[in-house]
């Protein structure tokens, strides 16, 4: 009897040392978990390659590693290439995590296990990934640079769609007959302070960035700005259309802050640049910005990932209690594009290009990829809202 009491006891102790946080990620029962610690190494990756470039490009010990030999411009292409390092180690571990768990999709199965668990491996495989770069060539990293901007674009795409959806999930959700009619007060609201909001900010580009009847270019990233949020709200609130005013508020809020990033990635020195913002030494407010924008890139990175839904074209079934909560494949391939993401931010999406101490993402190729982002946003909001009705009267003519 007291055997029976003794293992009943002991069977509670086990259940509730199960339940803790700890037990499921050392069990490899909490895919969920899991993610965050994804996130953390893609934060350590993207600080270990600003240390590339700031702090450890002027150490002579790595000129003398077999491929960074090959940088013949100095400090710059140092740090630039010891960036492009890290990252290709980076992108290495995501897409080897995204070959071999895409396509999962039941709880418990091997792969799962090996999304979730199996972090002594891990460990070993990061590292090996992450030295691996440091022994190619600079010929392979100039090359992966290259390859970087085509896959630092697909990360601006997905992100894109991603933020796109969540904007039109979130305008459907309070049209439903559910919230129509006691949401009415907060829609309007919201759209009301989102479009105040882009007022009030293209205002202060044209006071910050556009002093002078002479910066042509600001003005034209300003004014296009402002037509392109009168022609989303238009084509919303066309009858056929009636997508009401929330969506292009929010999408409003979206591109006026790329246009802002855009002309903040301008290069110092300008006269339409305000002096505070060019002067050479660094402040406590550009360290901050730089950790802003570091965290800001992981947040966006972690929350594009989990977001496998919106690109699912074709409506699902139900979920089953043991589906993946998430695509496993979809969020490392996230994360893989991310990591030459943030190598483009790092270096200015130019690797003979010189970057200053505790900057991130400026230069002339950096501020046109925010325009031509902006560009897109816009063309691919318009294409969602008129795409049904085109699709709708093509599939009337042919039936």
């Amino acid at each position: 009897m007291e055997t029976g009491e003794s293992n009943s006891s002991n069977q509670r102790c086990e259940v509730s040392k199960d339940s803790s946080w700890y037990s499921q990620f050392r069990n490899v029962s909490n895919p969920w978990l899991a993610r965050y610690v994804y996130a953390l190494i893609f934060l350590v990756a993207n600080l270990l390659a600003w240390a590339a470039r700031d702090e450890l490009s002027s150490l002579t010990a790595l000129t003398q590693l077999k491929g960074v030999k090959g940088c013949k411009v100095g400090k710059d292409c140092l740090g630039a290439d010891g960036v492009l390092r890290v990252s290709m180690g980076c992108f290495l571990f995501y897409m080897i995590m995204f070959w071999s768990t895409a396509g999962t999709s039941k709880l418990k199965e091997g792969r799962d296990e090996w999304h979730s668990g199996w972090w002594l491996v891990k460990t070993v495989l990061l590292i090996l990934v992450t030295i691996f770069p440091f022994l190619l060539p600079s010929e392979l990293i100039e090359l992966y640079g290259e390859i970087a901007h085509f896959g630092a674009g697909v990360f601006l795409l997905i992100q894109l769609i991603s933020i796109i959806s969540f904007i039109n999930w979130l305008t459907d959700c309070f049209g439903s007959e559910k919230y129509a009619e006691r949401c009415q007060i907060q829609v309007m609201l919201f759209a009301t302070v989102s479009y105040f909001i882009c007022l009030v900010g293209i205002i202060l580009m044209y006071l910050w960035y556009a002093p002078l009847p002479s910066c042509l270019l600001n003005i034209f990233f300003i004014t296009w700005t402002l037509v392109l949020l009168q022609l989303m709200t238009s084509v919303s609130l066309h009858p056929k259309v009636n997508a009401g005013i929330l969506s292009p508020g929010l999408m409003g809020l979206y591109v006026v802050f790329l246009c802002w990033c855009a002309i903040r990635s301008e290069p110092a020195g300008a006269d339409c640049i305000r002096k505070s913002e060019s002067e050479s030494k660094t402040d406590w407010q550009s360290i901050i910005s730089f950790v802003v924008a570091i965290l800001a890139l992981v947040v966006a990175t972690f929350s594009t990932g989990i977001d496998s839904k919106c690109f699912q074209f074709r409506k699902s079934d139900p979920p089953a209690e043991d589906d993946v909560p998430y695509g496993y494949g979809f969020f490392h391939f996230v994360f893989a594009t991310g990591a030459m993401y943030f190598a483009m931010l790092l270096i200015g999406w130019n690797s003979h290009h010189s970057m200053k101490k505790w900057t991130i993402d400026i230069g002339w190729t950096s501020a046109w990829v925010r325009i031509v982002n902006e560009w897109l946003a816009v063309c691919v909001y318009l294409w969602m809202l008129v795409a049904p009705i085109v699709w709708k009267n093509r599939h009337g003519d042919s039936t």
